[in-house]
């Protein structure tokens, strides 16, 4: 008996024909695997899209009610209601903290430090910088001639050269 070829003429031609069949649909495969993906983290964000909505719907019909319309006043814009007197309660910790995440240098050391920073609103801070901007005295270069000098402007009565708060 004689050998016979391993592969035959109509194996090649088979074989052949499997493999560009394979290659021909290995790209739309590959494209229809990634649609489908991408299709369905689609679909995710449409769904995530509709929960906002739907939280962004209750929170407007709360805003429509006014009872809470002035608790939210009360508490973060803190309001208070006529004859009502409003406390804000500052833990010195949490500023601290909070100083030391931003880098700010620690405050003066002390209670009575913190709360009277903590006491004092923003605008005290501004007029304070100005009236010790006003009470420096200017240094001037070398002036070439001595101005005159004028008589201070009398102050009226009952006011005061100081900005009480």
């Amino acid at each position: 008996m004689a050998a016979r070829p391993r592969f035959t003429s109509r194996a090649t031609v088979l074989v052949l024909v499997l493999c560009s069949l394979v290659a021909i649909l290995a790209y739309p495969t590959r494209q229809f695997i990634s649609q489908r993906s991408e299709i369905t983290a689609q679909r995710a964000r449409a769904e995530h899209a509709r929960q906002q909505v739907e939280q962004l719907r209750r929170e407007k019909a709360r805003w429509q009610d006014p009872e809470y319309v002035k608790a939210q006043a009360r508490s973060r814009l803190h309001y208070a209601m006529p004859g009502e007197t409003p406390y804000i309660a500052v833990d010195p910790a949490a500023q601290d903290q909070a100083k030391s995440s931003l880098g700010a240098p620690p405050p003066a050391q002390g209670p009575a430090a913190g709360a009277v920073k903590a006491a004092r609103p923003w605008y005290a801070s501004v007029w304070d910088s100005v009236d010790a901007a006003a009470a420096a005295p200017a240094t001037p270069a070398a002036p070439a001639q001595p101005a005159p000098s004028s008589p201070p402007a009398p102050v009226p009565a009952g006011d005061s050269p100081s900005h009480d708060h």
